[in-house]
């Protein structure tokens, strides 16, 4: 794990004292509230376990009456800050990747920051949708690179449960609400992140879309095919972006949107099971939830959640996100041994 304790650097524009920038520790957190799949399958007058073999899901945690997405963001920001031993006078920036924040203005990321006690930090949101984390993990990376900032804290955060439409059933079991977050710092190789991998295509915004004060619409079939096609290609593109192969990688840290996506993109890499993250079938907060317990969609929470999991785990770790179609992004991260 890079030492967080980073020594002050020159002055923008003066010569850099770094070569990069790595994720040294990371945070998550859900809120209390558990819905289970159940009543859900009883409303639509589905079948017992037809949520669970279809996404590899069996219970979301959602927001409560009265808790906000600021809420669960300042947690998962302030247990990565714990594990990094960072005070947070001492961040430099706040980002939080989101597109469910609480107000139209301000920004989570500023509310969140005076939650936390980061009072000299800037702060503005990263509106990526499930491709947030690793956009906000590109901006973060540029702003440590170039001499702006030392520490920046970077978190992913949705609450998309309030947008489902509880009478579709495409969408009524899919996504949950939660909060991860990663410290980036200022470091030498190795461990560092490679440069990130973003691209867009606003021509299939329509396979994931909400319009304002709307629910949340998604065409399954074509959004599955879409995503499988998007993650093998930007997997490619990542690995040869960086000079290696994939055999060189230890854990793809992938969107967690669907266990079926996860399956047939890791069997159109050839990639071995255990070498894709699952958080279905792997649960890192089991002290919470019991053994067992499978999560759905987080939205831009999904990716860091994931890091937080395995961060612990081999030298070198690729991360990928998918939206709605019109957006995704990539970027290796190597681990120092």
């Amino acid at each position: 794990m890079p030492d967080t304790a980073v020594t002050r650097r020159p002055a923008l524009g003066s010569e850099r004292a770094v070569a990069g920038a790595a994720i040294g520790a990371a945070g998550m957190a859900v809120p209390d509230q558990v819905i289970e799949n159940e009543p859900i399958q009883e409303r639509l007058g589905l079948g017992e376990a037809w949520i669970t073999k279809r996404t590899g899901i069996s219970r979301r945690h959602v927001l409560a009456p009265g808790e906000r997405l600021i809420d669960i963001a300042a947690k998962a920001g302030g247990a990565a800050l714990a594990a990094a031993s960072l005070d947070p006078s001492e961040v430099d920036l706040v980002l939080v990747a989101t597109t469910t924040k609480d107000h139209i203005t301000p920004d989570a990321a500023p509310l969140v920051a005076a939650e936390l006690g980061a009072h000299r930090a800037g702060a503005f949101d990263v509106g990526a949708a499930c491709t947030g984390f690793v956009t906000g993990v590109a901006v973060a990376r540029g702003q440590i690179e170039t001499g702006a900032a030392e520490r920046v804290l970077v978190i992913g955060a949705d609450a998309l449960f309030q947008y489902l439409d509880p009478d579709d059933k495409r969408t009524a079991g899919l996504f949950g609400d939660g909060a991860g977050a990663v410290v980036m710092t200022a470091t030498d190789p190795p461990g560092r992140v490679s440069t990130p991998l973003l691209r867009a295509d606003g021509g299939q915004a329509d396979l994931i879309f909400a319009h304002r004060g709307a629910k949340l619409e998604m065409q399954g079939r074509e959004t599955f095919e879409h995503a499988v096609a998007r993650l093998s290609e930007v997997t490619l593109e990542a690995l040869a972006g960086a000079g290696i192969e994939a055999d060189d990688i230890d854990l793809f840290v992938y969107h967690q949107a669907n266990r079926r996506i996860l399956r047939a993109g890791g069997e159109r890499l050839g990639l071995p099971s255990e070498r894709v993250l699952d958080l279905r079938g792997h649960d890192s907060d089991r002290s919470r939830r019991g053994p067992g317990r499978r999560r759905p969609r987080l939205g831009s929470a999904s990716a860091p959640g994931g890091v937080r999991s395995r961060l612990h785990l081999g030298r070198s770790h690729r991360h990928w996100g998918l939206d709605d179609g019109a957006e995704r992004s990539a970027e290796v991260e190597e681990r120092g041994a």
